[in-house]
Formats: structure tokens, sequence, C-alpha cells
């Protein structure tokens, strides 16, 4: 096995709590516009992100051991092109704006910050 290093990804996979997995599938596939596939894996009910491997992935969660939150780690979403086109789905899905389209430095890109309908705080990146 590999270690981690500057040739290895630090992310593997990620999980975004929820507490209604039909509510955050439609939210994360209204805002992304992308369709999501459902799973149940080891009594949890997931949908997960469209990924081609050898790419990270991840899943949206419902589960007893998955809590959303706005503390703790954020996990930055690629929003590219511009993350503005994604911002502007957010608040008519459902979700909230909790910081717009701010400019990292000109070589980075941009971020924002925004508050899924299970009460995450998520982050988005994209190079304009």
């Amino acid at each position: 096995m590999e270690k981690l290093g500057a040739n290895t990804n630090a992310l593997n996979w990620f999980e975004i709590p929820v507490n209604d997995i039909d509510r955050a599938q439609k939210f994360y596939e209204t805002i992304f516009e992308i369709n999501m596939q459902p799973v149940e894996m080891m009594g949890m009910q997931m949908a997960m992100f469209p990924t081609e491997r050898p790419k990270s992935g991840g899943t949206l969660v419902k589960s007893p051991n998955h809590k959303p939150s706005t503390e703790g780690a954020v996990i930055y979403l690629n929003a590219n092109p511009d993350l503005q086109l994604v911002l502007d789905r957010i608040e008519s899905a459902g979700g909230q704006i909790a910081m717009p389209k701010t400019n990292i430095n000109p070589k980075t890109g941009n971020m924002a910050f925004f508050t899924d309908t299970e009460g995450n705080m998520v982050g988005l990146h994209s190079g304009e």
C-alpha cells in the first residue's frame, strides 16, 4: 500500500450526514445538476455522488452514527467551472448561503460556504 505523499490523494472518501435521504438527494441533485445513485449498505441509506475511479468519491449517508452539523471538518465540493452557478441554485433548493463567492487569490480560485437542507456546512471551490 502506498503511503500518503505528494503523489497520493489525502482524501479517499467523504460522507455527508443527513436526516432525510430523499430531501438531501434532491437538494444536491438540484444544485449540481447531477443524478445520484441510491444505495443501502451495512444498515445505512446512501446516495452516491457520481465519480469515475480512481478519483475520490463520496456519498450522502443516513445512519445513527451520522449527525449533520455546521461544526467540525468542512469538505469543499468541486463547483467548476464557476461556483456562482451552484450558489445561484442553493436557496431555491432549500439551502442557505453562508459565505458568498469569495476570491482566495488569482492562482487558487474562489470559495464559498452553504448550509444544506440537513444543517451541514459545506464548502464550494472553483477556478473561476
